[in-house]
């Protein structure tokens, strides 16, 4: 597993930083990723089923990138692109977001994959680097996590890497066909990473 970027506790969103180990890659977004991305928003548009920001067509790619960076360079989040190592493909896309660097808490989300990538095991590589790098190299706190709670697929996902359910958040937002969703919301403590929640996830890799 390796952090490249960096150098103190202190996160700077100019920062490039890589996270990978021997499965997977994440790498800062760029808007040169359209090309990498495009397929999905194509072929794939039951991927965007739950997502509060779909990207299913190019136009809505694009402005999905657009977005992702935009908030980035407004200190708001920071997204990346995952590549997968076995296959050498680009996969989807994750990111940290809601950083309330103050209160060393953040939010680990907009996480979608490839209908090939999925069930794989790669979404627990890229969540132990991004669960490491935020407890152990930001010195978050909390790392929190929502999803509609109709999407079962991405509860029992959060829930396998060791989230605790906090409750429901009643008709938080609007879903794609303009329903009202109820989000679940689960989180990670530093503690209970650092104590069992970091070997467990590991044993499962």
């Amino acid at each position: 597993m390796q952090f490249r970027g960096m150098n103190s506790t202190a996160f700077d969103f100019e920062t490039h930083f890589l996270l990978e180990d021997e499965v997977a890659l994440l790498r800062p977004l760029q808007l040169s990723d359209f090309e990498n991305l495009l397929p999905f928003a194509l072929k794939e548009p039951e991927i965007w089923k739950y997502s509060l920001v779909p990207a299913s067509g190019a136009e809505a790619m694009l402005r999905y990138i657009e977005t992702a960076i935009d908030a980035r360079n407004n200190s708001k989040e920071y997204p990346f692109i995952v590549f997968d190592k076995r296959t050498q493909q680009y996969a989807g896309s994750t990111r940290f977001y809601d950083m309330q660097l103050p209160n060393k808490s953040l939010q680990l989300g907009y996480t979608w994959y490839g209908k090939s990538f999925q069930g794989t095991g790669l979404n627990k590589h890229c969540k132990f680097l991004m669960l490491s790098f935020a407890f152990e190299k930001m010195t978050m706190e909390r790392v929190e996590f929502r999803a509609d709670n109709e999407n079962e697929r991405s509860k029992a996902a959060m829930k396998s890497i060791g989230c605790t359910v906090e409750g429901l958040i009643r008709s938080s937002s609007f879903r794609i066909d303009g329903s009202r969703r109820d989000s679940i919301l689960l989180s990670i403590l530093k503690e209970e990473w650092m104590q069992s929640v970091r070997e467990k996830l590991r044993s499962k890799l």
